[in-house]
């Protein structure tokens, strides 16, 4: 799910870049001058900050520079895991962590993480949009901007600590989620996989909606599938569980609800079941390596926390289990090094003064390798619909890079690090699908006894080519003949398994 300001108005041009995702604002850069304003209201520890000392030198494996106005000090020494950032209820100094770790904490801890921290609206059209009624794309948009601009008059939460996000499942409601409904059924009745029951397991939930679409259809269009049809949410918000909750008093008794995350599971399911995933990937924490340019050897990330509270990014031989073996998959799967260029270009570069000895940043998908490892260890006979971002603009430079942002007085505030203040900055990647397709043929045939089936290799679509196959295009169409649903979120994938 993704962020927007309010109280904006759509412009033609600005129609033309919602073609890509991005924020319905001017992204801004936050200056030091921008950061000295930001509300008195809360005390100094509480403000968002970026480090004043978040600048890399990427000729050199270890980047703690000092800024001239501090006293001479040691690097900290001291290494703090995930395990134990997840107890703390501020944000720790004169510290060593992993980079996977410290986004990670910087997202979901408990106390002072992004998602437990800000005050989140998922935006929801206060009824389906009558798409038939509205003249073009134009007017739709015109639409959209009005109902943002009453969503934030209509708030008394401070507009420094809400975030307003919007999805295609809320956004076109209920076609969307028909569509899903739709593959889903049409999926089960062609190869039902000797299951006695349609067994739906959504993890992230959102408002419910998607969760309620799809009940909805399933009922009112196939009502004897309806009757075998059970339906679970895992969720690890507990505010987003109970707006989950809330939405089952349309009559769905056939639902389970489960307030904790996906990597908590412990049981095995195993018959044949549907796991949905959708914008959830986004926000797993990645892992960031940098080669050297001589020898081609990878260097782990670990960020530096002074004790002032200041970020410094420094690199070190990689010693970490899941990076060793997400490397290692991917030498397995010939899947080929973006960021490392072949040695003999290599050795072209070393002879140009002041060229940097490592490459640019590999942010490697490590939390979703573990996401595959526990559904092909308690799902065995799963099937994946996994929908998220392919490609997102303004991300911090590096392969597979974050957008970094948050929201400040109405605007988008975008960042080129994610060395940022813990809570107050959303940190979500783009997935390489591709990538996910192997991986995940990879892990399941490891965790599968039978050898994997050419069919069960799974398949990346496009959103639009998936809505023209399964959605009811008709319902979501103006008056001009155009279909914003199709044009929308064009930066969006499906892996369907």
């Amino acid at each position: 799910m993704r962020r927007v300001s309010g109280g904006i108005q759509i412009s033609p041009c600005q129609r033309e870049q919602m073609a890509l995702w991005r924020p319905l604002s001017v992204p801004v850069r936050l200056s030091p001058k921008q950061r000295s304003v930001w509300p008195t209201s809360l005390r100094r520890d509480q403000r968002p900050r970026l480090s004043t000392s978040a600048r890399i030198r990427a000729n050199y494996w270890d980047t703690f520079h000092l800024r001239e106005s501090k006293p001479e000090r040691a690097p900290p020494t001291d290494r703090i895991t995930s395990s134990q950032l997840a107890s703390l209820k501020v944000p720790p100094t004169n510290v060593r962590i992993l980079a996977s770790d410290f986004i990670h904490d910087s997202l979901y801890n408990p106390h002072y993480g992004y998602f437990s921290k800000m005050r989140k609206v998922i935006f929801s059209p206060p009824e389906p949009i009558n798409f038939n009624n509205l003249r073009d794309g134009y007017a739709f948009l015109n639409y959209l901007a009005g109902l943002y601009k009453d969503v934030d008059n209509g708030s008394a939460v401070d507009d420094t600590i809400r975030q307003v996000w919007h999805t295609p499942t809320e956004l076109f409601r209920p076609w969307y989620g028909y569509a899903v409904a739709n593959y889903l059924v049409r999926e089960f009745k062609k190869d039902p996989r000797d299951a006695a029951h349609l067994d739906i397991f959504e993890i992230g939930g959102g408002n419910g909606t998607l969760m309620l679409n799809i009940l909805d259809f399933i009922r009112k269009e196939h009502p004897d599938i309806y009757a075998i049809t059970r339906y679970t949410i895992i969720e690890i918000s507990a505010s987003l569980s109970a707006l989950q909750r809330a939405k089952r008093i349309h009559g769905h008794k056939n639902v389970t609800f489960i307030n904790k995350s996906f990597f908590d599971w412990s049981s095995e399911v195993a018959d044949s079941c549907f796991i949905i995933a959708m914008e959830v990937v986004d926000n797993f924490a990645h892992d960031v390596v940098r080669y050297d340019y001589t020898t081609g050897v990878p260097r782990q990330a670990i960020v530096l926390v002074d004790e002032d509270g200041d970020y410094q990014e420094a690199y070190e031989p990689v010693t970490e289990p899941k990076i060793e073996r997400y490397l290692q998959l991917r030498r397995e799967l010939n899947v080929p090094n973006r960021v490392l260029q072949p040695a003999s270009i290599r050795s072209l570069r070393r002879t140009i003064p002041f060229y940097p000895n490592m490459t640019k940043r590999d942010f490697l998908p490590t939390r979703l390798v573990e996401m595959l490892d526990l559904l092909s260890l308690y799902f065995p006979r799963h099937r994946l619909v996994l929908s998220d971002f392919d490609k997102l603009p303004d991300a911090v430079e590096g392969e597979l890079g974050p957008v970094v942002q948050t929201r400040y007085k109405g605007d988008m505030v975008a960042c080129s690090t994610y060395l940022v203040q813990p809570g107050w900055f959303d940190i979500f990647f783009p997935t390489n699908f591709e990538i996910l397709q192997k991986l995940h043929a990879h892990i399941v045939s490891q965790h599968r006894q039978n050898v994997l089936q050419k069919s069960s290799l799974g398949r990346v679509v496009s959103q639009r080519a998936f809505l023209e196959q399964y959605a009811n295009l008709d319902a979501t169409r103006t008056r001009s003949g155009e279909i914003p649903m199709l044009g929308f979120y064009s930066n969006f994938k499906f892996f369907l398994t």
